[in-house]
């Protein structure tokens, strides 16, 4: 495994900034100074210290289900000074990320994580993971609109992919897909 990938398993920090840490010249691997990533480490056999504290991946994972309410921001730390999911929790004791996203002014089911590997089974495209979003639209869209969504929308310069969309209501003034 990789030293930077170790770092991030037992739950320093992310990747990046397991990165930063190895160049910064912070990491040590059996007494050795690191001062590139992507060096080999064996769990099992080697120590591994940041700023002179040994490291070890946890021996169990957490899992966290969370009511995310309108006005939070599904990210782990925000420039921009917005509330964050992570803000929401109180004494977890270790780092988790949330898997997916919610955008801010939506609300629903989010699961947060320190376990990377169900993370990815979850949402890479790869993966082919159902997703079900129920959403409520002011005024009725037409078919035409209806079709434009289904086979993908552009989102942060990328196409989604295709979706399907089954209308579950319809008020005077919103629907329901």
């Amino acid at each position: 495994m990789r030293i930077q990938k170790f770092i991030a398993h037992c739950g320093v920090c992310s990747r990046r900034a397991a990165e930063r840490l190895v160049i910064q010249g912070r990491v040590r691997v059996n007494g050795e100074l690191i001062t590139r990533p992507g060096v080999p480490v064996d769990p099992a056999r080697d120590r591994v210290t940041v700023d002179g504290r040994e490291i070890s991946p946890p021996s169990d994972h957490i899992y966290i289900l969370l009511h995310k309410p309108p006005g939070v921001v599904t990210t782990v730390r925000d420039p921009q000074g917005r509330p964050t999911v992570l803000g929401l929790l109180k004494g977890v004791g270790r780092r988790v990320y949330p898997v997916g996203r919610l955008d801010r002014d939506s609300e629903g089911l989010l699961l947060l994580t320190d376990d990377g590997e169900l993370s990815l089974r979850l949402i890479h495209p790869r993966h082919k993971v159902e997703k079900r979003y129920r959403v409520t639209v002011k005024g009725h869209p037409s078919p035409e609109a209806l079709a434009r969504i289904s086979r993908g929308v552009p989102l942060d310069g990328r196409r989604t992919l295709p979706c399907r969309i089954r209308i579950v209501g319809r008020s005077r003034w919103t629907t329901t897909l």
